[in-house]
């Protein structure tokens, strides 16, 4: 008997707290996801950039982290919350987002991406991983469903990306984005690096026709969860129609032959993905290269010596 992929997709309208925790449970009891308590969660969820405010399509929504974070309370786990963007502090679009106030009450902080680990991946490449990320006991990724303008579309294999640290995240962008397949390879090596972790997906409003970042909001009114993040990929790109082909992440994954990417092998507990009709969900056409200019990169390590200054 062949194994199944568990993918949970359950509908959800808007971001009202109490009815999107019930959903999160929901969601998280089928799909088999669980922390234990006394367990030190991390949850890691997508802060690309702090300039769009609390409900900025572009990074999780906030009421989002906070749902999943009280699910993980009530369980007795201690959560943190953290990320690494490519360009500037997690923590600092945390406080700008409106985040971090409302993590407060719940006694929920900040995690410190800024402390990192060298990591030989399988792939062969090293990369500085965030220590808080290796040391938690359970690492919930909480992505964003949205269009990519390099990598065509940017879930939960993605999301991975931010346990690498801050401007090296940047480094590895310029030194292998487009180089043969190396980028890709790093990302699909990087959930293998946590023993216990499980993907909770934001697409109540995705992001569509652009990205990271300045796309469009779209109602996809979405929650899933998997412990595998390939197949709530694979499941995921189906319902908003994308095309595999274009998925650089996807592809490697593929290569690999990973049972997520087969949708045979995908197991819907709650809804199937007919029951999210995308119609008018609009990806990039034309794909730019993954290499971030050097200038670029400048510009944000002189945000991250400000930052620093400041903080003094």
């Amino acid at each position: 008997m062949v194994d199944k992929c568990r993918v949970a997709l359950h509908g959800c309208e808007n971001y009202s707290r109490e009815g999107l925790k019930q959903v999160i449970y929901r969601v998280g009891r089928a799909a088999g996801l669980h922390v234990d308590a006394g367990s030190a969660v991390l949850l890691k969820p997508n802060l690309v950039a702090a300039g769009g405010g609390p409900r900025c399509p572009a990074c999780t929504n906030v009421d989002f982290v906070v749902a999943v974070a009280e699910w993980c309370l009530d369980m007795g786990a201690r959560v943190k919350v953290g990320d690494s963007p490519a360009f500037g502090s997690g923590q600092k679009v945390m406080e700008a987002c409106g985040l971090s106030a409302k993590l407060k009450p719940l006694g929920v902080k900040p995690a410190n991406f800024g402390r990192a680990r060298s990591v030989k991946l399988p792939c062969g490449m090293k990369a500085p991983i965030s220590i808080e990320a290796l040391e938690c006991d359970v690492l919930v990724n909480l992505p964003k469903v949205k269009a990519h303008n390099q990598l065509y579309v940017s879930l939960a294999v993605k999301n991975y990306f931010g346990v690498v640290a801050g401007w090296r995240k940047a480094l590895h962008h310029a030194v292998n984005g487009d180089v043969a397949n190396k980028f890709e390879e790093l990302l699909v090596d990087l959930p293998g690096l946590f023993g216990d972790t499980f993907t909770l997906l934001d697409g109540i409003i995705a992001m569509h026709r652009s990205g990271p970042m300045k796309g469009e909001e779209y109602p996809l009114k979405l929650v899933a969860g998997a412990v595998d993040p390939v197949a709530l990929d694979t499941a995921v790109m189906g319902i908003i129609g994308a095309d595999y082909e274009k998925s650089r992440i996807w592809q490697e994954c593929r290569r690999r032959g990973l049972a997520g990417t087969d949708p045979d092998r995908l197991e819907f507990p709650l809804r199937g993905p007919g029951d999210f009709p995308a119609t008018g969900f609009i990806l990039p056409e034309r794909l730019n290269p993954v290499t971030f200019h050097p200038g670029r990169m400048m510009v944000g390590a002189c945000k991250r010596v400000v930052s620093g200054i400041l903080k003094q």
